[in-house]
């Protein structure tokens, strides 16, 4: 018996696909445990249900559940009855920290992500989004204001380290733009770290008033400007002459014209291109190629998978998001990327590893 119990547990077995359909189950909960703060709670010392409940005003069994499914899936540790904070909760997940990305939750699972996965099967048969003919492309969608406010813990992280690899000479007089910048904090981290830095950064206009708040915040305000609307159609303000020749092919003689004194030293493109298909892409580059300096640089941060699209998983599966959520976007491979900029005009690409993350940077040279 021992020996036939064996074989069937080592045998195909339906775990996966029932873990996988449950799956929703553990992201309310997570959503659950966050909307009652209770990593915070724990952080605090209140670690056991009741006193989680006392504090949380909540059902002593209730927490208990809650926090005995939050100890099975890896986000707290138990014995006894006392729960503790694993080492990844304890950095992200308590609120008072500004490494908390909770936050997160109100763009990820907001309305319009979560409509976006109700009928994967329709978007896979159309080839894009079935949300509607623009999905969250849409002018002015309200979403990107709730990304702005939702994602800046997190954003925050990668502008540091971005600006840890990708440096500026601190006695010259720079310029930068910052493409959807949202909420403006790869443009700001850039300028408080380099006092003659200027950043102008593109976005719809609702979403920059996030980005406008940051400025003050950070004291770099009379640094920093606006530039509402699509990157596609406003005029950087670098040349205007480069940029509108910028729209077709023949873009070689434009771009060597961009060099004035309005160009950008450097341009940045956090996770925007992934939404829009190669031919779309390039259209953009060749415009940022013509309003760069000569030695500018672009700067990418994106979800980039492996050449053979198996690693690493989560820019594997992020193209799924960008098929449910967008009418043509995708997790371009670094190949991918180097000839979209290579047909754009620029020199070269390198590709960057930041050192925590889960994205990475592209450099792209002039």
């Amino acid at each position: 018996m021992s020996s036939q119990s064996s074989i069937q547990a080592s045998g195909p077995t339906p775990e996966h696909f029932f873990r996988t359909v449950n799956a929703f189950q553990l992201t309310r909960a997570l959503k659950g445990a966050i909307d009652l703060d209770v990593f915070t709670a724990i952080a605090e010392g209140n670690t056991t249900a009741k006193a989680l409940a006392e504090c949380r005003q909540a059902s002593e069994r209730g927490m208990r559940i809650l926090c005995d499914c939050l100890a099975v899936t890896g986000f707290l540790t138990k014995a006894g009855e006392k729960y503790e904070l694993t080492p990844d909760s304890a950095m992200f997940l308590d609120r008072r920290l500004p490494s908390y990305v909770g936050s997160a939750i109100d763009f990820l699972l907001s309305q319009t992500v979560t409509q976006a996965f109700e009928d994967v099967a329709a978007a896979v048969r159309k080839g894009g989004t079935a949300l509607n003919d623009e999905g969250t492309m849409s002018p002015d969608n309200p979403v990107w204001v709730k990304f702005a406010r939702a994602m800046q813990p997190l954003a925050f992280g990668m502008a540091q380290m971005i600006t840890q690899v990708v440096k500026l000479d601190p006695g010259k007089k720079t310029k930068a733009l910052d493409i959807a910048a949202s909420h403006g904090l790869y443009g700001l981290v850039f300028a408080r770290q380099y006092q003659k830095l200027e950043v102008v950064a593109v976005d719809w206009a609702n979403v920059l008033e996030v980005g406008k708040e940051n400025a003050e915040k950070f004291g770099v305000a009379d640094r920093w400007r606006a530039l509402p609307g699509s990157a596609f159609d406003v005029d950087f303000g670098a040349n205007s002459d480069a940029n509108s020749d910028a729209n077709s092919d023949a873009n070689s003689d434009a771009n060597s014209d961009a060099n004035s004194d309005g160009g950008y030293d450097l341009v940045l493109i956090p996770n925007f291109f992934h939404h829009f298909d190669p031919p779309t892409n390039k259209k953009l580059m060749r415009k940022i190629h013509a309003a760069l300096n000569e030695g500018g640089r672009a700067i990418t941060l994106d979800f980039i998978p492996d050449e053979d699209r198996a690693d690493p998983p989560h820019a594997v599966t992020f193209a799924l998001t960008m098929l449910v959520t967008t009418a043509s976007g995708d997790a371009y491979t670094f190949t991918e990327y180097e000839k979209m900029f290579a047909d754009a005009g620029f020199s070269r690409s390198e590709l960057i590893q930041l050192p925590l993350g889960i994205e990475q940077v592209i450099v792209s040279y002039k």
